[in-house]
């Protein structure tokens, strides 16, 4: 309770500063959020292109056969895994900074769905499929807002176009929008697109 506030949150996070410049406006924000994704973009496009990379890569597509030829699977994924965390870190410092103010409500299954949802509909396998992802799911709820649905009916609707988005491209187009890799358990259908 002392040092995270228990179920009652952090209350006053004190705005970022950069050198002395401290960012408080909202379009000061968009550009420090902005930056920042940029940069996160370039360091994992600089990730997914190195020989760490491409094990991962590997790993993915037959973590047997990365076994075999001399890869520590395990490690590798550790790694990744510390990656991943201090890349989502990044847009957690930023939330918080901006919200100034967090609790363990901030964040539920809803936003984890959300993350899922995104690198489904986007595809899986790189990253502008992620980017496109993003996109579409965080504009939906923006357009519906010009229909003019009242506050209550807009949160169940956009609820069941994800769900239905889901549900699309799962049937229809497993790989996303732009994905590389398909979320395909049939093992004949993988072997028909190898050998064609």
């Amino acid at each position: 309770m002392d040092f995270t506030g228990g179920p009652l949150g952090l209350p006053g996070i004190p705005q970022p500063e950069i050198f002395g410049f401290v960012i408080s406006t909202h379009i000061e924000f968009l550009i420090l959020a902005g930056l920042l994704a940029l940069f996160t973009y370039w360091f994992s496009n600089r990730i997914v292109k190195s020989p760490f990379g491409r094990v991962l890569k590997a790993v993915r597509e037959d973590e047997v056969f990365s076994q075999a030829v001399g890869k520590n699977v395990a490690s590798f994924k550790v790694q990744v895994f510390m990656v991943g965390a201090g890349l989502a870190a990044i847009a957690g410092v930023i939330y918080a900074t901006y919200i100034t103010y967090i609790d363990p409500t901030s964040f539920t299954i809803m936003e984890s769905i959300f993350i899922i949802s995104i690198v489904i509909i986007g595809g899986a396998g790189n990253l502008k499929g992620s980017v496109a992802g993003a996109v579409v799911l965080v504009a939906l709820p923006e357009l519906l807002r010009f229909i003019g649905l009242p506050n209550a009916i807009a949160a169940n609707v956009r609820q069941i176009l994800y769900g239905a988005l889901l549900v699309i491209f799962m049937l229809w187009r497993p790989q996303g929008f732009i994905g590389e890799y398909a979320f395909n358990t049939n093992t004949e259908d993988r072997n028909k697109k190898s050998d064609g």
